[in-house]
């Protein structure tokens, strides 16, 4: 069994430490609505989620992971969806059974920890503390707290900087390829929940170091 023996945790919040979808969804529909279209449904947006607002929307616009978007339409749709999500962040969102155990098990563990998201600042924010897992955290990056997000590896590169810890004693807690893809590039080791949001890909062909199904079960590996 592999055992993990970082300084620093870095982990992501949707389909990480938090479902973000039910919210996600139903401001999703509510533009479709408002744009004169048909709603999407919840099982369709859980396979778009994890590379920030903007694509988003732009997925729900298109019906496409990758489709070209029409710029009006966007210009239209976008600052809808904003308000939307303002009022709606952590209406119906929820942590996933085992994530407050594992917060408690990492803190009680001395490891320093910390929050990366692509989701911007102005939803993060609210989230975690509404969720009350804010002050777990010794710094929350976002998605538009730096010049760039993930997959690139600078947010990681950035929180192991702030609390002058060397990257190959950090580890990332994450649920997608894009997380892989970071951490990588950072010399980050990455643990992968099985449940998060990988559009629909099972992450472990990503290759990540370990997946576990629960936080809870850090124990057995930190």
């Amino acid at each position: 069994m592999k055992k993990f023996n970082p300084k620093l945790i870095m982990i992501d919040v949707d389909g990480t430490l938090v479902d973000s979808v039910p919210d996600l969804a139903y401001c999703v529909d509510e533009l479709m609505v408002l744009m004169g279209r048909e709603k999407w449904g919840e099982a369709k947006v859980r396979h778009w989620v994890g590379n920030g607002v903007p694509k988003l929307v732009e997925r729900s616009l298109t019906g496409e992971l990758e489709g070209t978007v029409d710029k009006s339409d966007f210009d239209k749709a976008y600052p809808i969806f904003l308000e939307l999500y303002a009022e709606n962040t952590s209406e119906r969102s929820s942590l996933y059974d085992g994530v407050r155990e594992g917060l408690d098990y990492m803190k009680s563990e001395g490891y320093t920890l910390g929050c990366v998201t692509n989701k911007a600042e102005q939803f993060t924010l609210p989230i975690l503390r509404d969720l009350g897992i804010f002050n777990d955290f010794g710094i929350v990056i976002s998605g538009d707290t730096l010049e760039k997000k993930k997959p690139d590896p600078l947010p990681l590169l950035h929180a192991a900087k702030h609390f002058g810890i060397d990257p190959k004693d950090s580890l990332m807690l994450g649920d997608s390829i894009s997380d892989v893809k970071a951490s990588r590039a950072a010399g980050f080791e990455i643990i992968c929940m099985s449940y998060g949001y990988n559009h629909g890909d099972d992450i472990r062909d990503a290759n990540p170091d370990l997946v576990i199904d629960s936080m809870a079960e850090l124990k057995d590996y930190l």
